[in-house]
């Protein structure tokens, strides 16, 4: 019993426990339940008053926004209301320019048709008046041709001659006085900058001839140059390429050919034999050979040379050859390299004075000739040739145009071409530069006169100073005054065109009128 007891007790206990646990759940859930729910409404009076504040945020802002907007849209009223009276008063202006332009063309017009009328009467009378004068002049034109016994053509012919002359005297009367002061001014300047270059410049002149006559000691020699049956000699030519002439002039003999370097081979060859005394073709070979290359040698040291006393850079090794091929050239007795470094100091002188790159212009100066080392081999103009050489070897082309145009074969390009024509001339007139023998002289002259007597109007002409001046008489009767300034002008023009001479020539033409009478 007790141990039932025991057990209902235990039953009772763990029901009071069950409903103590459940009580205290309950009531914890309820508070829990209170708790949230207190939450919810806080949140709720929370997100209440947040809404309410940013809808008052909300409302001033858009009142802002109202303010604004509306004080821009008065702003933007007023200024169109400000833009359009401006438009307004402009049109106005403008409509009252238009009406004033208006009445000013409308005054204008009336004006021009006034006018109009006016010319119209004045038209109407020189119309009269050109018939008028049409019948007088028909009526002079009868009287002259009644007086004269002329027709109209011929009177037409004699009065177009008299224009004709008219014209011609008044061209010729301008052109002189164009040419006289050029001539003044630019002659003035040129005479100027050629002094002082040549001042500066002072070159020497040699006096060489190009001989290829051979001494001897005597007559015997010629028998062992000869050699047996003429073989040394043929052996002699054939390596030299020199024509030996062995003629009854003693102690000497002739060495004949075109190409002067290989006539100083010869010369030089000859010589040496001569005082070796051994002389056959074996010995001719190595002789010959060995002058031949020293030959060689000498003529690229004087193309060197011609360089280092021009100051210059050095240059292609075939164009130094060509240089000191120009040593063995002579032109009138001139030696054509210490010509060609003559012109080159000029050429640099001259280009100085004038502001020209010097370099190139004693480039230039000392190239210009190079032609005449090739003349024989190559066909064309010295300048032509020489140009095309120094071109396939890199020279400019301002070198180039001004070697190819010093003797106006091809027109110059720029100032070069021309400074090497003066010094060329410069060089070449100096007293004893240049000398010509008897022969040539005389032909120079005898193609001078016949040159001025190639002229209609000249009567004599004479050849006088050396054939530095060519004095000229012409017949009064067919050549004014105005025509002989023309006739020396084309005189001159055609000796520099047909004739080849050192220096100037002097052209005078003399017009005299003589009245005779005799008293009986």
């Amino acid at each position: 019993m007790i141990l039932v007891g025991n057990i209902y007790a235990e039953g009772a206990c763990l029901v009071v426990g069950a409903v103590l646990c459940y009580l205290l759940l309950w009531l914890r859930d309820r508070n829990a339940r209170k708790l949230q729910a207190l939450q919810l409404q806080t949140l709720l009076e929370n997100a209440r008053r947040d809404a309410e504040a940013f809808v008052r945020d909300a409302r001033l802002a858009a009142n802002e926004e109202a303010l604004k907007i509306r004080e821009q849209t008065e702003q933007s009223f007023t200024a169109r209301r400000q833009e359009r009276a401006e438009l307004e008063r402009r049109l106005s202006e403008r409509e009252t320019l238009i009406n004033t332009q208006l009445e000013g063309v409308v005054q204008a017009e009336r004006s021009l048709r006034e006018q109009k009328d006016v010319l119209k009467r004045k038209a109407d009378l020189l119309d009269s008046q050109q018939q008028e004068l049409e019948g007088l002049i028909k009526l002079r034109r009868e009287q002259l041709e009644n007086l004269s016994r002329l027709s109209e053509d011929e009177a037409r012919t004699q009065f177009l001659k008299e224009v004709e002359m008219e014209a011609m005297r008044d061209a010729s009367n301008l052109t002189r006085h164009i040419v006289e002061d050029a001539k003044s001014k630019a002659e003035e300047k040129a005479r100027q900058i050629i002094s002082v270059a040549i001042q500066r410049y002072a070159g020497d002149h040699t006096f060489e001839t190009s001989t290829a006559t051979i001494a001897l000691q005597g007559e015997e020699m010629k028998g062992r140059i000869i050699g047996r049956d003429g073989r040394n000699i043929r052996a002699f030519e054939a390596a030299t390429g020199i024509t030996v002439l062995i003629d009854d002039t003693p102690n000497a003999v002739v060495l004949s050919g075109f190409d002067p370097v290989r006539r100083e081979i010869a010369r030089e060859a000859m010589n040496r034999l001569i005082l070796d005394g051994r002389i056959h073709p074996t010995r001719i070979e190595e002789i010959v050979a060995k002058v031949t290359q020293e030959m060689d040698e000498t003529i690229v040291r004087l193309g060197d040379e011609a360089v280092a006393k021009t100051g210059l850079s050095p240059m292609h090794p075939e164009i130094i050859k060509l240089l000191g091929r120009l040593h063995f050239r002579h032109s009138y007795s001139q030696n054509i390299l210490n010509h060609s470094i003559e012109v080159a100091h000029l050429m640099g002188l001259m280009a100085s004075e004038l502001g020209i790159d010097v370099s190139l212009a004693k480039r230039t100066g000392l190239l210009h000739d190079i032609g005449k080392a090739v003349n024989h081999e190559i066909e064309g103009p010295h300048a032509v040739v020489g140009a095309d050489i120094i071109k396939r070897h890199g020279e400019s082309d301002a070198v180039v145009n001004g070697v190819a145009s010093h003797h106006n074969d091809i027109p110059p390009i720029g100032p070069l071409g021309i400074l090497v024509s003066a010094a060329d001339a410069i060089s070449a007139s100096r007293p004893g530069a240049r000398s010509e023998n008897m022969a040539t002289y005389l032909k120079r002259v005898d193609d001078l006169e016949k040159i001025a007597l190639s002229f209609p109007g000249v009567e004599k002409c004479f050849a006088v100073q050396a054939g530095r001046e060519l004095r000229i008489m012409v017949q009064p009767e067919q050549v004014s005054d105005d025509q002989a300034f023309a006739l020396a002008r084309n005189i001159a023009s055609k000796i520099e065109n047909d004739l080849q001479y050192p220096g100037q020539i002097k052209i005078t033409v003399i017009r005299e009128t003589r009245c005779v009478e005799v008293a009986k």
